[in-house]
Parts: C-alpha cells; sequence; structure tokens
C-alpha cells in the first residue's frame, strides 16, 4: 500500500454491479467492491464512489426484464432504483464501520460555478470526516445526458477533477484498452495514437461502452489526473491500482491534446 495517502475517484458501471440476468443488484460483487474500498479508507486514503446501477436495480420491481428504450421507462426504473442501490451501499459499508453520502449531480450543476463550489465543499466535508464514502450518480429521474450517451463515465471524470483527485480508476467488465490482437494496452502516454483501438460495442446494461470512457479519460488527463480502466470483475483490482500495480489500462496524467477525435474499431469484445 502506498504511503502517501492519495484522492481517489472510483467508477462502477452498470455491468459490474448487476446480476449475470441484470435486473439485479449482484450483492456479492458489492460486498467484494466495498471491501476493497474500506481497505484504502483505513489506510489513510479518501475515496469517493461514482456509481451506475438504479435503472438496473429498479428494472424488476417495475416489471422489465431488460432496460427500457423510451426515456420515461428509464428514469421511472431510476427514480425507484436508487433507493435500492443506496440501501445496498449502506449495508456492505456499514459492515466495515463505514458511512455512505448520496450525493446525485447534474452537468448543470457541476457546469455552475455556484452549485459546482456547494458540491465541492460538500464532498471536502464528508471526506475530512474519514469514515463516509461519498456515493454520487447523476440525477437520473430527472436529467437526460447519462441515461442517453454515457453511463456515468463523463459524470466520473467531472467528480475527479472537481475533488481535485490524484487518480480516477474506471472499473468495467473488460480487462482494459485492448489493441488488434485482444491484448490488454498496459500504458497510454499519447490518447491520440491509441484512439482507434477503441471498440464501440457495450454491455447489455451499459449506455457509453468503451468510446464514452476513452473521452472521459481525455478530460481526466487533460487536468492532471491519472486514469486507469480496469476490470471490475477481477478481485483486488483496486489496491493494487493504487499501489501502482500493472492492472488494466493506465493512462499517464499530462496536457493531453483536447478533442481527442475517438475512432470506432470493429470488435466483438464488450465495454
Amino acid at each position: 500500500m502506498s504511503v502517501k495517502a492519495k484522492r481517489i475517484v472510483v467508477k462502477f458501471g452498470s455491468g459490474i454491479l448487476t446480476s449475470p440476468k441484470g435486473n439485479s443488484l449482484d450483492k456479492k460483487q458489492f460486498a467484494r467492491l466495498a471491501s476493497e474500498i474500506a481497505a484504502l479508507v483505513k489506510a489513510g486514503h479518501s475515496c469517493l464512489v461514482v456509481s451506475s446501477g438504479a435503472v438496473a436495480a429498479g428494472l424488476d420491481a417495475l416489471g422489465f426484464k431488460e432496460r427500457p428504450s423510451d426515456l420515461a421507462s428509464r428514469q421511472a426504473c431510476a427514480a425507484v432504483g436508487q433507493s435500492k442501490l443506496m440501501r445496498m451501499y449502506q449495508e456492505v459499508f456499514g459492515k466495515h464501520g463505514l458511512s455512505v453520502a448520496q450525493l446525485l449531480l447534474t452537468h448543470d450543476d457541476i457546469d455552475s460555478r455556484m452549485r459546482s463550489a456547494n458540491a465541492k465543499s460538500t464532498l471536502n466535508r464528508l471526506l475530512n470526516a474519514g469514515d463516509v464514502v461519498p456515493i454520487i450518480n447523476e440525477n437520473d429521474s430527472v436529467a437526460v445526458e447519462e441515461l442517453k450517451f454515457g453511463d456515468n463515465d463523463r459524470l466520473s471524470a467531472e467528480v475527479a477533477m472537481l475533488a481535485e483527485a490524484d487518480v480516477l480508476i474506471i472499473l468495467t467488465s473488460v480487462d482494459g484498452l485492448l489493441d488488434a490482437q485482444g491484448k490488454v494496452v498496459p500504458e497510454v502516454r499519447d490518447l491520440q495514437s491509441v484512439s482507434g483501438l477503441v471498440r464501440n460495442e457495450k454491455g447489455r446494461l451499459s449506455v457509453g461502452g468503451m468510446v464514452t470512457k476513452l473521452e472521459a479519460v481525455n478530460l481526466a488527463v487533460e487536468h492532471g489526473i491519472s486514469t486507469v480502466i480496469a476490470s471490475g470483475r477481477r478481485p483486488d483490482q483496486i489496491p493494487q491500482i493504487v499501489d501502482g500495480g500493472s492492472v488494466g489500462t493506465r493512462f499517464l496524467a499530462g496536457k493531453a491534446k483536447k478533442s481527442v477525435k475517438v475512432q470506432k474499431a470493429k470488435s466483438k469484445k464488450a465495454a
């Protein structure tokens, strides 16, 4: 474990939080991920979770077997599922003596100088408490950006910037950015050089796929935040990433080229 305390933002995609059937939350996954986050908090790090999963959590209650296509139904599922999502987080983190705090944000909140300042102050106060893990999601019952485009990928980068994080970890259903041979690219210094590798496919309950993840990476590294894309289904990925281990694809912080154009490569792999 690194001696230097870090501020870490971890984004959980819908695909790693749900059961194999995709219409309920996977409690074993929540328990494992919470255990890894709790270990970091107890080691002195500050952790924020940007969580998808509200829509998936509400599917069963409203009688849907899969993610609905119309916006009103997706927002209704999110409205039902958000409370289920937070109860799950409260239960799994509570077993480690940690409390959770819910923050529902929209991109307008972050774009507004006053509201973003208020959100930043709230986050700092929660993290200073030492035993609270903020759980952040887009306000899906009223906002539409993530429901349509990004499965909270961009929001995770915006939160990392707002929180002045040291690292952003995006956990998904694949092991990282894959090259033309299907092998994980371990490290990226120039986003433009790998943009053509990005697959457009996504999981059944996901929204953005790898395309929006690279766009989120671009935003984060432009603002000096190293970012890692890795599998959320493999154990101990989070602590290894924080320790600087060779896990997933690590995108080094620095002034990336602005507005990197993401090309969509063909692949059967899902992000």
